[in-house]
């Protein structure tokens, strides 16, 4: 019989493995509301993609013909591209950095992709940046490092952590109890989805606003932070019933947990000149993606730039100041020394 707890974990993983949650709305008191946020007025555009899906967008930041540097903004787990980057308006208009952010396969107002996979996801990106004329090269916040042949450089916010990489030594993770949940949910979505289906959806489950309050899945900062936000509207019990919401969420997290086609730890730097233009932040007190796992992975790719809040949790995208830091190492290779790794936490290396 599953227990109650491991039910109660499901839920916590699947609601946050990918910094889900939506940031609130704008403030229009607030000195920040010039940051990017949803325009509600303007209608939805779509793009047709090759194999007949449509793929809906939202543009921001400077015009596109104007722009010195262009960003593709992935959304994460059970979020949307109504999701808000917040990113100072002045830095902005500073920079020229224009944004575009889309519906991934099968949310909001993208149709579902029946066949998604690692790579499905890279060609969606390709397509709409073709689509768009955005350029042969083009930045992207957080997406997993698939496929950088034609990407600018790259940032990823606490990116997922799959437990069936060759390269990840069982000494790392075998003390970690996420693994073994991980792989049983795995083994549900695949084999008995309408199991899952059932279990995620049960009265006798916590709310959100419980499990949002739950040490054993936020620190501190991370409490405090959903006080004031939505949280993770996509993962209430009402929204899981409809059957195409979890169809996709599930899709998604197989292929986030499932057997991928490469192993990241053995990629090569993409970029030439050994230079590094891919970058990891990550809260050192995260509890949904262990930041001593993300520290090997980051150990192991000396090109890769690993950025750490060390008191910061699962939801650093919220964090003031976060997106600024993230935009400036990105595009102008700054480096703001309170999110360097701690000397005394080391960086573990095979």
């Amino acid at each position: 019989m599953v227990s109650r707890a491991a039910i109660l974990l499901l839920m916590g993983l699947l609601g946050m493995v990918y910094q889900a949650t939506q940031l609130p709305p704008p403030n229009r008191n607030s000195n920040d509301s010039n940051s990017i946020t949803e325009n509600e007025a303007s209608p939805t555009p779509r793009i047709r993609l090759s194999d007949g899906r449509y793929l809906a967008y939202r543009e921001k930041g400077v015009p596109r013909d104007k722009a010195q540097h262009k960003i593709i903004i992935v959304h994460g787990f059970g979020s949307s591209k109504e999701m808000n980057f917040l990113a100072p308006q002045e830095l902005i208009d500073e920079l020229g950095i224009y944004f575009v952010q889309y519906d991934r396969a099968g949310y909001g107002e993208s149709d579902p992709n029946p066949k998604r996979s690692l790579k499905s996801e890279t060609l969606d990106i390709e397509e709409l940046a073709d689509q768009l004329e955005i350029g042969h090269k083009f930045y992207v916040v957080d997406v997993s490092p698939f496929c950088l042949c034609r990407l600018a450089g790259v940032a990823m916010i606490a990116p997922v952590i799959n437990y069936n990489w060759a390269s990840l030594p069982e000494s790392v993770v075998r003390q970690d109890y996420r693994k073994r949940l991980i792989q049983w949910a795995l083994w549900l979505a695949k084999y008995s989805p309408r199991l899952l289906h059932w279990l995620v959806t049960q009265k006798w489950l916590p709310s959100n606003s419980v499990i949002e309050k739950n040490p054993a899945f936020f620190n501190t900062r991370d409490i405090d932070i959903l006080k004031i936000i939505p949280g993770f509207p996509m993962l209430t019990k009402e929204k899981l019933r409809e059957q195409v919401v979890f169809d996709t969420l599930r899709g998604d997290w197989m292929v986030a947990f499932g057997n991928w086609e490469f192993d990241p730890l053995k990629l090569s730097n993409p970029f030439s000149h050994n230079t590094s233009k891919v970058h990891i932040w990550q809260g050192y007190e995260d509890k949904v993606v262990p930041s001593q796992i993300q520290r090997f992975v980051s150990g192991n790719m000396p090109w890769i730039n690993y950025h750490e809040v060390s008191d910061g949790g699962h939801l650093i995208i919220h964090y003031s100041g976060l997106c600024e830091a993230v935009l400036r190492a990105l595009l102008l290779g700054e480096e703001n020394v309170s999110y360097r790794p701690r000397p005394n936490r080391d960086i573990l290396v095979s």
